[in-house]
């Protein structure tokens, strides 16, 4: 068994596999705002506004995973705290990250989330989860090799996609699950390789991690609102 250490490393600088981005603007909405115009459009009534967005504010994205899951799921990772994700607004998006070599078994963990606002013209924050989930189930389905099934217990709606990727001669195993939660999304992302000629871990198994690390997340939104 030849293992190059040098190469390891080498691997292991851009081991990560960004396999799903939340797509989007710079604030909740996904909509430009529009400005009256002179007809008297701003005359909407009361009654036609949408109705108030359910969740106000985001969790932080680096404690939406207890770091009991963190250890469980990433071995040895290089930052337990998580490396957080830049964001211009963070009540708007947000997102975390965590990698880790344990021996020749390299696991990595992303979440990201996204709140939408209600807004006249645009719709209330739900509606827009509810388009920008089908889009985010799509984008991730639409990798090669990639397969969907819905995730039960996960939020009001999730589906969890499961895809090998190929990088670097290496052989990932994906697990995303992207979940809807009132007017939030929560996309987690876990997967794992193995350097050298170690195996590429089950993907039975990650699935199943990922899924339950999802539901932490998803709750922790509703917890930050408490």
């Amino acid at each position: 068994m030849h293992r190059s250490a040098p190469r390891i490393a080498r691997v292991l600088a851009c081991a990560a596999v960004p396999v799903l981005l939340i797509a989007g603007c710079s604030s909740g909405s996904d909509s430009p705002k529009k400005s009256p115009d002179a007809s008297g459009s701003a005359k909407t009534s009361a009654s036609a506004a949408p109705a108030a967005a359910k969740f106000t504010k985001l969790p932080d994205p680096c404690k939406t995973v207890p770091a009991a899951t963190v250890a469980r799921l990433v071995p040895k990772a290089k930052s337990a705290a998580g490396t957080p994700a830049k964001s211009a607004d963070a009540t708007a998006r947000g997102g975390c990250s965590w990698n880790g070599l344990d021996g020749f078994q390299f696991r990595w963990l992303d979440v990201a989330l996204q709140r939408f606002d209600s807004a006249n013209g645009v719709g209330s924050g739900e509606e827009q989860a509810k388009k920008r989930f089908t889009e985010q189930v799509a984008v991730a389905g639409g990798l090669k090799g990639a397969t969907s099934t819905k995730a039960d217990g996960v939020g009001d709606e999730a589906t969890v996609v499961s895809a090998p990727v190929e990088k670097d001669k290496l052989r990932y195993q994906d697990e995303t699950v992207i979940a809807r939660t009132g007017n939030v999304i929560v996309i987690l992302s876990h997967n794992g390789a193995g350097f050298e000629d170690a195996k590429t871990p089950a993907a039975a198994q990650l699935l199943k991690d990922a899924v339950a690390a999802a539901k932490e997340a998803v709750a922790s939104v509703a917890a930050a609102n408490a």
